[in-house]
């Protein structure tokens, strides 16, 4: 129900306290009642399916360049801007085409499919844990632990300075929630400044050694891909490294961690994915429907234009609430009900167009093993504790879930 909603009232920079256990009604009423809705400091919050994707579709319209904004945010010369104007999620073409061209060497088929033994194998050892001890903090043990392995050993990182990158990254992200304190924004500045410096020592000391790399390592093919005679300089270098090390776990271990909690809230999805193991890509396609790991996007507008109907000038930006449109029922049927067999489910959650989530088959390689293989070994698998969800409104984050075998 969302009657009770005052819509006219809504924030996305102040949200209610109720919003974070439950973001889906606010979602809910404002598609039906507000669909584009002007927040208090101007912008526009899009919450159907198809706005959101005519904001994807054309990057000539919708820029994803972050510089106005991120200057107001962060100051030109900080550490942060830099990090951000810079990485690829946050220019548009053709510096955006070119940059992930030679970033795409990262993502190859080839080097997936050598990486899947290596997923194989992490995820039944975090399994092996969780039957000798009969529970488990998923988030920790597993959730977390996957994605960054996984990214760490894709980039050389020595597994001693593993906690370091999910520091930085946790700072780094959250930089970029719609509203920061002065302490998050200094504790952001500091984390590029050492993850940039530590990635430069890290790109010597590979170079140096390049007969000790990994068969699956790609810092030293990152640092030396070329494309059309054009390489990245060693600032555009150091900033893809950063934000495919931030990336490339913060939403694999919230797709797991949901994807683990929605399962055991339904325990009939775990006995049909148990009998019908071909389910199991739609259902990971469901779990990044259903709880979008990034649930809020931006665009501005490059010139005066018209979206759903509203005319809007140059330089409007636009959230695109992701996970609003997932739940749209204009696209999905019975939307807030989760269902490991939906097709079509055209969701939204890496994103649409040129810039769709480069990392997207990695992402989803990791689920289907990790999912897969936990629900076989462990069908009756239970939630030992209510489930904790921190207090961010673009990551949808999972801050502790506790499971038992018994």
């Amino acid at each position: 129900m969302t009657c009770d909603i005052d819509i006219g009232e809504f924030d996305l920079l102040d949200v209610p306290d109720d919003y974070i256990v439950d973001p889906y009604r606010y979602f809910s009423a404002l598609r039906e009642r507000s669909p584009i809705h002007r927040n208090p400091d101007g912008t526009l919050v899009l919450t159907r399916y198809d706005d959101c994707v005519a904001a994807y579709r054309d990057p000539g319209v919708w820029s994803s360049d972050k510089k106005a904004d991120f200057s107001a945010k962060f100051g030109t010369s900080s550490p942060l801007f830099e990090h951000h104007t810079t990485s690829v999620v946050f220019i548009d073409p053709p510096d955006h085409t070119r940059i992930r061209r030679l970033f795409q060497a990262a993502f190859t088929r080839r080097a997936l499919a050598a990486f899947e033994p290596r997923i194989t194998a992490l995820v039944d050892g975090y399994l092996d844990r969780l039957q000798e001890q009969g529970g488990m903090e998923i988030v920790e043990n597993l959730s977390f632990k996957l994605p960054i392995e996984v990214v760490c050993d894709m980039l050389g990182v020595p597994r001693r300075d593993r906690l370091l990158i999910r520091d930085w990254a946790v700072a780094i992200l959250t930089a970029l929630e719609p509203s920061i304190d002065r302490d998050q924004l200094e504790t952001g500045n500091r984390a590029v400044s050492e993850f940039k410096d530590y990635l430069r020592d890290l790109i010597g000391w590979r170079r140096s050694r390049p007969d000790e790399a990994a068969p699956t390592e790609v810092l030293t093919v990152l640092a030396d891909a070329e494309a059309d005679g054009e390489r990245l300089t060693e600032r555009e270098l150091l900033h893809q490294c950063i934000f495919m090390l931030n990336a490339g776990h913060e939403t694999s271990t919230n797709m797991l961690s949901h994807g683990i909690h929605e399962m055991l809230r339904n325990p009939a999805e775990i006995r049909r994915l148990n009998d019908s193991p071909e389910l199991i890509d739609s259902m990971v396609e469901e779990v990044l429907r259903y709880q979008a790991p990034i649930q809020i996007n931006n665009r501005r507008s490059a010139r005066d234009t018209e979206i759903g109907g509203v005319r809007l000038s140059r330089g409007t930006t636009v959230h695109v609430i992701v996970a609003s449109a997932n739940r749209d029922p204009a696209q999905f049927p019975e939307p807030d009900r989760f269902d490991i067999s939906r097709r079509p489910n055209r969701h939204l959650s890496f994103g649409l167009g040129v810039h769709i989530c480069a990392g997207n088959s990695l992402a989803r390689l990791e689920a289907a093993i990790a999912f897969k293989r936990l629900f076989a070994r462990f069908p009756d698998l239970q939630l030992a504790a209510p489930i904790e969800t921190a207090p961010r409104l673009r990551f949808r984050e999972v801050r502790r879930l506790h499971v038992t075998t018994h």
